[in-house]
């Protein structure tokens, strides 16, 4: 308890604003903490972080731990978003899977789509934060103007 307290307390001194979502742990906490500063958001859908969240630990068992990993680092180095990733890139070997992580984490937010190749999820797409950028002059497909499979090649 006082372990997601102190890790509460530090996401709130990283992004004031983190204490306004509502968080069912830590983990979570810290997870919204590092998107909110790597996406540049102070609003973040709490049912697509959530989603986000469960994807990505389903992807990597150890990203709970990685993400708190990372946001101590950010918060004793008082690291910003535009250093961040040469930052990590510059760690020692030890620390290396922090490097990966704002990868990870704003392609979630931005393609709505977590992990790579035959693992790849989709989890979001008309709420991911690329539609979302430029909502207030394209709209994403979200179905097919014309009748099923017009907008596939007829078959020979």
């Amino acid at each position: 308890m006082v372990l997601a307290g102190l890790l509460s307390a530090s996401a709130a001194a990283l992004i004031p604003w983190a204490l306004a979502e509502p968080v069912a742990n830590a983990e979570q906490g810290a997870f919204l903490g590092v998107s909110a500063m790597l996406v540049g958001r102070q609003v973040l859908d709490p049912v697509l972080a959530r989603r986000l969240y469960d994807a990505l630990v389903a992807q990597d068992a150890a990203f709970p731990a990685n993400v708190r990993a990372l946001l101590a680092l950010i918060n004793a180095q008082g690291l910003q978003a535009a250093g961040l990733q040469e930052a990590l890139d510059a760690l020692a070997p030890a620390q290396s899977p922090l490097a990966a992580l704002p990868r990870q984490i704003a392609s979630a937010w931005y393609l709505g789509i977590v992990g790579t190749g035959e693992a790849a999820v989709c989890v979001a797409y008309e709420q991911a934060l690329n539609a979302a950028v430029v909502a207030d002059v394209l709209k994403p497909p979200t179905y097919s103007y014309g009748a099923y499979g017009s907008w596939a090649r007829k078959p020979i």
